[in-house]
């Protein structure tokens, strides 16, 4: 028996390749440090696996943004746009195509940003055209085999496989599907699987994720096609394919049946499927056990664990298993052992904990168990994790019993707004008295090093609350005043006292702890903390009520509390997994209830309740949906429901196809809902034009995730296709996300242009009813 790990995190522990990236777009270190950081940090990341005792290493698993644009480097499926910059810098192009590009008289759009499967994690969408043509542009995956080589370690190259990287993309133009394109991707493939075995590679990952999703038999052909070649081509290559964040359900046959040498399962997310995939299993195939679980910082049970594992040995051999994480470890923090604040992170709570280096440690311990290797130092270890196991169960700091009451009171009546939208609108447009596209923006506003630093200070204790409140009331003047002089409409505070919009609202609930270096990548330098659900959840008392209430005294415009909804709040965590989900869920929405409700008795008028994750929590098995929408849908609705009619909600998602779930979206019945529409140049407003969606709308005018700033007129085109489509009436206008990560020159320069860009549709649309 072996172990396997399918990927590492490449942030760093410290967050040395975010600090290292931020310096190199701002021009202020040469493109050599941020090259040597990357670098480091893969050698830290192979030894300390070679260290740890993992058999199989991955490597190709680190980036400096995002893997699915590692992949469209290294294939040439770089859009026309960037012709410009293909024969210049590759990191120019590499960072253009994520991010954008504003210089030397070019100004290109970035690529489409969108969820990685139901994670947080956003990749950059491949662009493909029918005349797509591929070769092969970028040799990453083989240079870092060869750097891991020279530093001592033979690894096992980590790629997205060809059926899968089709699929993750978009056609660009009409009149074909991307998966047509097969044909002419696959010789690159073999280009690179060429020069990886010239290198000396032994194994080759391919990540098929698709296979846990349900196919065409268009599809199913073109795995069987893809991997057939690759087997005729190198039989002596020993290839592993990998599926993960589901059970393979009907692709259980398929996935067994396909020319590899070995099967990856996610026996985390779905442990039932073990049986099925070991009755398909053909003699030549091995399996790797995917245990431990990639996606959740909870410590392995180490007793289920070998359940499985001898499940699977009794019937196929402990020499064609591997023991594994489920996923790529990308997904959780780098290390427990960073974690010194024992106020922040209790002892009891921490023994429950394991993250990326703690889980490197899990699979070697439950290979060692399984095949009864170093028998005194594991059984020592299967004895402590019993005990931290059952402490866990026991512990009186899980369970509130006023908690789960209220919970078992909730009725019907209170998911339900007293009036239908319409009256609703009646009201609101005779309180709010706003012109035709109001103008608004989704709740942060940049937080400079200066308000990091103040944060910071007050933490450490150098600053009083009394002077960092005063710090932050003058930050919150100068945005409000500022908004006000740009002509907004509808005006936020900014919100420069939060540090995250979930992990604000963690820190104020109980049955959340935090992690003090609990980073994990969300899109290219961009980290979050998640925080840690590890008990029942309330509200001991009010969390924004103090800063909206000053915002909204300094100027006679409406502005918005802002608040992070209970779906999302519970997406952006690590959740305990001793209860079901939508139970706790519904815990975060009555917390968020009792907010909104103290936010209208302070007198505000409209508030923000953002949901950015529910498309991102929709399982991947289609048949599973409706259940999660109920219970998603519903803590919403509880969350947004004890306000008067004259109030009015907003809610926020972004970088999500909201297609096939537009009804459901229409049942949260918020009064205005805010989605990213810039990047996809107005594409997912068919679905609500097509819907005929009752309520209104704010399609973001403008991409916050890329420095670039638009002009008037590139927002004008974009509003013009949003009212090609829907009732004036019902439009907003607003940049497509929060804008917290963004600098102030930038920001001003966009929202000036916003603003604009509505003063001229208005002017457009009282000349089209003249």
């Amino acid at each position: 028996m072996r172990t396997n790990n399918l990927g590492y995190p490449r942030i760093g522990g410290n967050r040395e390749l975010k600090k290292a990236c931020e310096s190199y777009w701002a021009g202020k270190s040469p493109i050599e440090h941020l090259l040597q950081t990357g670098k480091d940090i893969r050698l830290h990341n192979w030894n300390l696996q070679k260290e740890a005792g993992i058999d199989l290493i991955p490597s190709n698993d680190f980036s400096f943004y995002d893997q699915v644009l590692d992949l469209s480097l290294t294939v040439g499926a770089i859009p026309p746009r960037y012709d410009a910059l293909k024969n210049g810098n590759i990191h120019d192009l590499y960072f253009a195509m994520a991010r954008g590009y504003q210089q030397n008289g070019l100004d290109l759009t970035a690529m489409e940003m969108t969820k990685w499967f139901d994670t947080n994690y956003h990749y950059i969408v491949p662009e493909f055209y029918k005349n797509q043509e591929f070769s092969l542009f970028s040799t990453k995956v083989i240079e870092e085999f060869a750097e891991a080589k020279a530093a001592g370690s033979i690894t096992k190259p980590v790629l997205i496989g060809p059926v899968s990287y089709l699929l993750l993309g978009k056609e660009k133009e009409a009149g074909f599907h991307r998966i047509s394109l097969l044909n002419k991707l696959l010789p690159v493939y073999i280009k690179i699987i060429e020069q990886l075995v010239a290198q000396g590679a032994e194994w080759i990952q391919f990540d098929e994720p698709f296979l846990a999703l349900t196919l065409t038999e268009e599809e199913t052909s073109a795995l069987k096609q893809a991997y057939a070649l690759i087997k005729e081509k190198f039989p002596q290559v020993k290839i592993l394919l990998a599926t993960y964040f589901e059970s393979l359900a009907e692709n259980t046959a398929l996935a067994a049946s396909l020319p590899v040498c070995a099967l990856h399962i996610d026996l985390a997310r779905n442990p039932e499927q073990l049986d099925a995939i070991l009755d398909h299993l053909p003699e030549n195939l091995s399996l790797s056990l995917g245990v431990v679980d990639g996606r959740n910082i909870w410590k392995n049970d180490y007793q289920k664990s070998l359940k499985l594992i001898d499940r699977a040995a009794k019937k196929i051999g402990k020499e064609r298993l591997m023991v594994a994480p489920s996923c790529s470890l990308l997904h959780v923090p780098c290390d427990l052992v960073a974690e010194t604040n024992d106020t922040t992170l209790t002892p009891e709570i921490k023994q429950w904990l394991a993250f990326a280096r703690q889980k490197i440690d899990e699979v070697v311990v439950i290979k060692q168990l399984a095949n009864s290797e170093n028998i005194t130092d594991a059984a020592n270890k299967l004895k402590a994790n019993i005990a931290a196991c059952e402490s866990r169960k026991t512990s009186v700091l899980i369970h509130n019993p006023q908690v789960k009451e209220r919970v078992g009171n909730i009725t019907d009546a209170d998911a339900r707004r007293n009036s239908v939208f319409e009256m609703r609108k009646a009201l609101q447009v005779a309180s709010l008295k706003l012109p035709l596209f109001p103008t608004t923006t989704i709740g942060s506003f940049p937080q400079t090093a200066e308000v990091r630093g103040w944060r910071a200070q007050f933490k450490k204790g150098d600053l009083t609350q009394k002077q960092y409140e005063e710090l932050l009331k003058k930050e919150t003047e100068e945005t409000i005043r500022f908004q006000e002089t740009t002509g907004l409409d509808v005006l936020v505070h900014g919100e420069f006292e939060r540090n995250d919009m979930v992990e604000y609202f963690g820190e104020q609930l109980q049955g959340f702890t935090f992690t003090k270096n609990g980073w994990v990548q969300s899109y290219g330098s961009r980290c979050v903390k998640p925080p840690v659900i590890y008990g029942d959840v309330s509200r001991p008392q009010p969390m924004t009520v103090f800063w909206t209430q000053f915002a909204q005294s300094l100027t006679a415009r409406p502005v918005k509390g802002m608040l992070t909804g209970p779906v999302t709040i519970l997406q952006w965590s690590f959740v305990r997994d001793d209860q079901p989900r939508a139970e706790t869920c519904t815990q975060i929405a009555l917390a968020i209830r009792d907010e909104v409700a103290d936010l209208e008795n302070a007198g505000i008028k409209i508030i923000q309740i953002d949901e950015p994750a529910i498309r991102e929590g929709l399982p991947l098995k289609k048949d599973d949906w409706q259940q999660y929408l109920n219970w998603a849908i519903k803590a919403f609705r509880i969350a947004a429901s004890p306000v008067a009619d004259a109030t009015q909600i907003h809610t926020h998602m972004c970088y999500s196809e909201f297609n096939d779930i537009i009804k459901d979206i229409a049942d949260m019945d918020a009064d205005v809902i805010t989605i990213e529409c810039s990047r996809s140049q107005m594409e997912l407003l068919d679905a609500f034009a097509n819907f005929n969606y009752p309520n209104d709308i704010g399609p973001g005018v403008y991409d916050i995730h890329s420095p670039r700033v638009p002009s008037k007129d590139e927002m004008v085109h974009l509003l013009k296709k949003a009212a090609a489509v829907l009732p004036a009436s019902q439009i907003w206008v607003n940049p497509d996300c929060g804008l917290k990560t963004r600098h102030w020159d930038e920001t001003k320069k966009a929202l000036t242009e916003m603003v604009a860009a509505a003063n001229e549709a208005k002017v457009l649309y009282a000349e089209a009813l003249v």
